[in-house]
């Protein structure tokens, strides 16, 4: 395990945003609400994840206000034993400057107040767009009575700009301190993945009935026993047919032997996230056309990782497997070249979409789907740009401008992105028989690196042999 990041990393990125704001400019930035679930009853709460970067601070009903000069205040909730018992430790204002190195702190139930306080003599308000249900409304309101001393001299800021444009460029590059905790998360993930596979093959060779929610609950297990603090999404596992289902819930199927299982699962540690799929027979032994078509799936995200690194675009990873999957589906007859022609007929008309319908990767950090633009800036000036323009022949190296398409992003350093290349067959009688309802997906978490990437989630196997020792 490792200590969570220290107050003064947060006030460092806290830092960092104000010198990109206008010289008077102000942000405003919520953590989440409370959500009910039921009556009396709320969900579990997780904090925001914009909130969470610049303060790492975890209650519920808080908002940070942040100022061009890196002056920084806290709205959070006050000290009060009564609700305490019931509900919980709050920090309170009085502890919060030392605990969490902000400059000052305030009860939340003076904001009405304060806030507007704050937007005097303001150019712009940044917040984060499209991600609090009404908060714009909220600075309108704020913004009334700001306009109510216009007339005694006060400046009423002009314009609205979305802070998450500045924050998800400065959240896509993992430093040291977030790499090591994603690891953990990683190493977390995968030690639930191998429990619920040994779980599985050990109850199927006793005898046992076995459904896709013993999985799951030996999955969350892990993760709890291992000091993770929720998943960090929704468990797909899916057994036999239900794997051609991309966004598939564990549910109720019985799990039987010879049938393959999906599993995607992954924790979230410190506020960064896992996110792991392993296929794997159910009874521990691949038949013949299971295994042909696994090792068509592994040796796409082979192809995958082999194209991550510094200086690769984005789209490099999905182009190489893409390539080595289309060639797998005619080598197996699952396309018929006499139809659908050679590799690059099957590219360029997309013959493969009915198999493989989704992008091998995604940015993962904070949030599962990670926050972060997959197009290249158009202001980047990025050393890796002149870089690809010496190692790779077929792009061009530019950042995107008004008469040209937008650039995939280019790789660098401390991303983090998942590869995840998959193979789903349905049963159609244009597809053998042997590999109907066949769902085959293998994602790893790769750092990037200068030259490579460390694929952080390998604890777990992904060698057909591996996986057969390991269920056996």
């Amino acid at each position: 395990m490792t200590e969570k990041i220290s107050s003064a990393v947060y006030l460092a990125r806290r830092q960092a945003l104000a010198s990109q704001l206008g010289p008077h400019d102000v942000a405003i930035i919520p953590t989440s609400v409370e959500q009910v679930r039921n009556r009396d009853s709320s969900f579990p709460f997780r904090h925001d994840s914009y909130f969470h970067y610049l303060t790492g601070f975890t209650e519920p009903n808080a908002y940070l206000v942040l100022f061009s000069n890196a002056r920084t205040v806290l709205l959070l909730q006050p000290k009060d034993m009564e609700r305490e018992i019931w509900d919980g430790y709050r920090l309170g204002p009085e502890a919060a400057p030392l605990t969490l190195g902000v400059d000052e702190a305030h009860s939340i139930a003076d904001i009405d107040t304060l806030i507007p306080r704050f937007l005097e003599n303001t150019s712009s308000v940044w917040y984060p767009f499209n991600v609090h249900a009404g908060l714009t409304q909220k600075i309108e309101h704020w913004l009334t009575f700001v306009q109510a001393k216009s007339r005694s001299g006060v400046r009423v800021p002009g314009q609205f700009r979305d802070i998450c444009s500045l924050l998800d460029e400065m959240r896509l590059i993992k430093d040291e301190r977030e790499q090591s905790i994603m690891r953990i998360a990683a190493r977390i993930s995968a030690e639930a993945h191998i429990r619920a596979m040994k779980y599985c093959s050990n109850s199927l060779r006793s005898g046992q009935t076995i459904r896709e929610y013993h999985l799951e609950a030996e999955i969350l297990h892990e993760f709890r026993h291992s000091g993770a603090d929720f998943p960090a999404y929704t468990s797909i596992v899916a057994a036999g047919a239900n794997a051609c289902v991309l966004h598939y819930r564990a549910d109720k199927a019985i799990i039987r032997p010879g049938e393959l299982v999906l599993i995607d699962a992954g924790c979230e540690y410190a506020g960064y996230a896992g996110d792991i799929t392993r296929t794997f027979p159910a009874d521990g032994r691949f038949t013949k056309p299971q295994r042909a078509l696994y090792e068509v799936v592994l040796e796409s995200q082979h192809a995958a990782v082999q194209a991550t690194h510094a200086g690769a675009l984005f789209t490099d990873p999905h182009l190489a497997a893409l390539r080595v999957l289309a060639k797998g589906l005619l080598d197996l007859k699952i396309l018929n070249a006499n139809v659908h022609g050679g590799v690059d007929d099957v590219l360029e008309h997309k013959h493969y979409f009915p198999f493989y319908m989704h992008r091998t990767s995604h940015w993962l950090g904070m949030d599962v789907h990670d926050s972060g633009s997959y197009v290249e800036p158009v202001t980047a000036q990025d050393p890796h740009l002149t870089q690809r323009a010496t190692t790779t022949s077929n792009s061009t190296p530019t950042c995107t401008n008004g008469n040209s398409p937008p650039q995939s992003r280019v790789l660098r350093p401390g991303m983090v992105l998942t590869l995840e290349p998959g193979l789903y067959v349905r049963a159609s009688r244009d597809v053998p028989l042997e590999f109907h309802n066949l769902g085959i997906r293998i994602e790893d978490d790769a750092l990037v690196r200068e030259r490579d990437c460390e694929l952080i989630s390998r604890a777990v196997p992904v060698d057909p042999l591996e996986i057969e020792r390991l269920m056996n």
